[in-house]
């Protein structure tokens, strides 16, 4: 890439008023990134949602010098760049409207390959959330699976260093430009985290750093991952706001369950209890979930199946089930001519059996 086409890729990120969506808006009608700059502000008032205002920011915009200043410290870094319009730019955040129009990184990773599973939760992780972190992505190492969190206290770090213990990618997505490290405890995790995966910012040098930055940077963590794992979280942790955004951007979301009166659990129990997110306790229970398992795991799975010895009752519907795949209750009974009571116990001892499956309303299917 030339540095005059960067140049105005960093430019346009650093015009005050201009966000992701509004950028990404005006590089579609401006017919590319340098077309925005050299627009007359009649025709950036036309743009729908531009208006006069924020046509006036863009032309008197003074932000090619400071551009020039980022080119260096990138350049002297050895700091990567991922324009939205560009090949290279994840799959999975091209989808997110509100994802970053340019951002910076520090380490070696190839976004559009393999599984990344994001791992969040509160910063006062205890001892048990710790455990079922560590558990999880020790199980996950068998398939190759990247984790994503954000390099905080408690569950972040935890995650990182399990990735790292466990020989997997990792990715840490900062609040804050790759001139500054905070926590400055983490700076050795995040060096060896560069060995072996990525730290991702959508924040130039010389940011002010401030807290409210990383909600914001949470849409990174959900967007970037074919999943979300929410360990630990309080009623009102910064790991809900990215199980919502992630609910927004049609991920998967999982949650680890705990007892009622855990404060630490109180988050995680309230995504599960509003369907917000599917409750996991395994690494296998979220593999499942996600069609991840090896052939080796999907054959046992069948065979486990196989070998099950059905009663006479119980293979009437699982041949029914075979067939016609999810029934409701009502459908399944007509369908084996058989009478309610005894379906539900049929159907019960199938479950017990892992045969068979209940979905929300009634429904059930085969597994």
């Amino acid at each position: 890439m030339s540095d005059d086409k960067l140049l105005f890729q960093i430019a346009i990120t650093l015009i005050p008023g201009i966000g992701d969506i509004t950028a990404k808006k005006l590089i579609a009608y401006c017919g590319g990134v340098e077309a925005v700059f050299s627009e007359k502000k009649i025709h950036l008032e036309k743009i729908p949602g531009i208006g006069a205002a924020t046509a006036k920011l863009i032309t008197v915009a003074d932000v090619f010098e400071r551009a020039e200043e980022e080119i260096k410290f990138i350049e002297k870094h050895k700091i990567k760049t991922y324009f939205f319009t560009e090949k290279e730019y994840p799959n999975r955040l091209k989808n997110c409207d509100d994802s970053p129009v340019l951002f910076y990184t520090k380490g070696d990773y190839d976004f559009n390959s393999g599984k990344i599973l994001s791992v969040v939760g509160t910063r006062k992780a205890t001892d048990y959330g710790k455990e079922v972190c560590e558990k999880i992505i020790e199980d996950l190492t068998s398939l190759d699976v990247t984790i994503a969190s954000g390099l905080a206290y408690g569950i972040d770090i935890c995650a990182h260093k399990a990735a790292l213990k466990n020989n997997l990618k990792t990715i840490a997505v900062l609040g804050h430009g790759l001139d500054i490290m905070y926590p400055s405890v983490h700076r050795d995790t995040a060096k060896k985290i560069i060995e072996n995966g990525v730290l991702v910012t959508d924040y130039p040098s010389k940011t002010e750093f401030f807290p409210g930055n990383f909600p914001e940077r949470n849409r990174i963590i959900a967007g970037i991952a074919d999943a979300v794992l929410v360990v630990e979280s309080t009623g009102k942790g910064g790991s809900l706001i990215t199980a919502e955004i992630a609910n927004s951007y049609s991920r998967d979301v999982f949650a680890v369950p705990g007892r009622v009166k855990d404060k630490y659990s109180e988050g995680c129990n309230w995504l599960i209890s509003r369907n917000k997110a599917a409750l996991v306790t395994s690494a296998k229970e979220i593999a499942y979930m996600m069609g991840w398992e090896t052939k080796t795991e999907k054959k046992k799975i069948v065979q486990k199946q196989l070998f099950v010895e059905l009663s006479a009752d119980e293979k009437i519907l699982a041949d029914i089930l075979s067939e016609k795949g999810q029934l409701h209750i009502d459908i399944l009974s007509a369908a084996a001519k058989m009478s309610m009571s005894k379906l539900a116990a049929t159907l019960l001892n199938m479950e017990f059996s892992g045969v068979v499956s209940s979905l929300p309303g009634k429904i059930y299917k085969l597994n």
